[in-house]
């Protein structure tokens, strides 16, 4: 099976649930199911995405906005549940035991042709993953929820053609606003989410030559503003198209093509070196 092109959306992204579809022209994946299946059914039709392709979702962490519509999903189209075993414990979720596929930190699964590499990240959940979607030479990262930007993170987003990464809240507004100081702390405190200059960092640092597109996610509703962080980004993004996912709704279908590839070997991580940093 061909893997050109790749295509991507962000078909909810924010603390009101999140859920990212990467596919090819035959499978597809979705990375976390946070909103309804109803709601997940609705905007994929409407951009012309089929759930027949859909051969697997992958669950991040148990928070609610990443699990809330995949019982009912995974039950209705029988499609099998990627989730680590504290993942499934602490989520309550009553799925199928034929349906659950627990997977470890650093593994790498094959659906159809694309390889998805399961690797730790820092957040305030039992056992914290992000994803990469590998398919021939083009790469896709899902990157959200996070603590810090560690080694692994660095390393995943250096490779890639396209990514969903956080930027969760604007530091200003966050301390400024009016939640709660305890709730301040839980989000910025290395365990909760990335702020817009911690991604802005990353992006400037770590930005490969081969990345087409970025996909802003997780933003807050009350501590970001989606026009702010886009012309953060767009100061500094070169070639690279700048998307801010939305918390109302689907964003277009991306195509990847993986055009702007260097012909330059990325090394492989030294897990055990990194591991510490990054779980």
């Amino acid at each position: 099976m061909g893997c050109n092109p790749l295509f991507i959306t962000s078909l909810n992204s924010g603390s009101n649930g999140n859920c990212y579809y990467v596919g090819n022209a035959q499978d597809a994946v979705l990375i976390d199911a946070g909103i309804s299946c109803r709601e997940t059914e609705k905007r994929m039709l409407r951009l012309g995405l089929s759930m027949g392709k859909v051969k697997a979702i992958f669950i991040s962490h148990e928070h609610g906005d990443h699990i809330r519509g995949l019982t009912v999903m995974a039950k209705k189209y029988r499609i099998p549940v990627y989730i680590t075993p504290a993942t499934l414990d602490n989520s309550k979720l009553d799925l199928p035991l034929d349906l659950v596929n627990p997977f470890t930190s650093h593994q790498i699964v094959q659906i159809g042709s694309m390889h998805i590499t399961c690797f730790p990240k820092i957040h305030d959940a039992a056992e914290p993953h992000s994803f990469m979607v590998t398919c021939g030479a083009i790469k896709i990262g899902v990157f959200t929820d996070l603590g810090i930007v560690c080694e692994q993170l660095t390393h995943h987003f250096q490779q890639c053609d396209a990514a969903f990464l956080e930027a969760n809240y604007d530091e200003e507004l966050l301390h400024n606003g009016n939640y709660p100081y305890y709730l301040k702390k839980r989000i910025s405190d290395g365990f909760g989410h990335l702020s817009n200059k911690q991604a802005l960092e990353l992006f400037i640092s770590s930005r490969p030559p081969r990345l087409t597109h970025l996909l802003l996610s997780h933003l807050s509703k009350d501590n970001n503003n989606p026009a702010l962080v886009e012309n953060l980004f767009k100061q500094h993004a070169q070639d690279t198209m700048i998307i801010v996912a939305s918390r109302e709704m689907e964003t277009p279908v991306f195509t990847i093509d993986g055009a702007s590839h260097s012909s330059a070997e990325i090394s492989q991580p030294d897990h055990s070196a990194l591991q510490a940093r990054c779980s």
